[in-house]
């Protein structure tokens, strides 16, 4: 792309995310605006999760070297001055909560941990896509890195705890 072609773009890309209805908690002081790739700030988002697929799991990794769900989840939402702890049960107290029915690209998905007896959470993924009966969410899962699952799959469908809306 053309060096002001470029710079145009992340003027327009900087005004428009400068007027995201984002809660006051989740801004964080003095960080870059993302460069993105569209003027909707929810699908530049999801498209910047996506280009990190397959970037492997590492527990308590927050960069590209390896994520865990929280840090992955924290890293991306950070370009959009999102600040968010690194910690799923900490993200999951954070946001508008967002029946299933009206989960949308850009929400987060709560899970249970490994144990479906237990309560407390342990897992956040990014949703992609959402149709009737159908959602599927990008995370950092121990087996395989940053990848795509489904909702309906055994293992999440058991897990499902929440849904929660940091952008509007």
């Amino acid at each position: 792309m053309h060096f002001s072609i470029r710079i145009a773009v992340v003027i327009i890309l900087f005004f428009a995310a400068n007027t995201l209805s984002i809660p006051s908690y989740a801004k964080a002081p003095g960080t870059p605006t993302a460069a993105a790739d569209s003027l909707n700030p929810i699908q530049s988002l999801v498209t910047f999760a996506t280009q990190h697929l397959h970037i492997p799991y590492r527990s308590g990794g927050s960069s590209k070297r390896g994520f865990d769900c929280s840090g992955f989840v924290r890293y991306c939402f950070n370009q959009w001055n999102i600040t968010l702890p690194h910690s799923s049960a900490a993200q999951a107290e954070h946001g508008e909560a967002v029946e299933l029915d009206d989960a949308k690209p850009g929400d987060l998905i709560f899970f249970k941990g490994n144990s479906t007896k237990s309560k407390r959470i342990g897992h956040v993924g990014i949703i992609t896509e959402v149709a009737p009966g159908y959602v599927k969410f990008i995370h950092s899962a121990w087996k395989g890195g940053i990848r795509y699952d489904l909702l309906n799959a055994a293992y999440y469908s058991k897990r499902f705890v929440a849904i929660k809306r940091m952008m509007e």
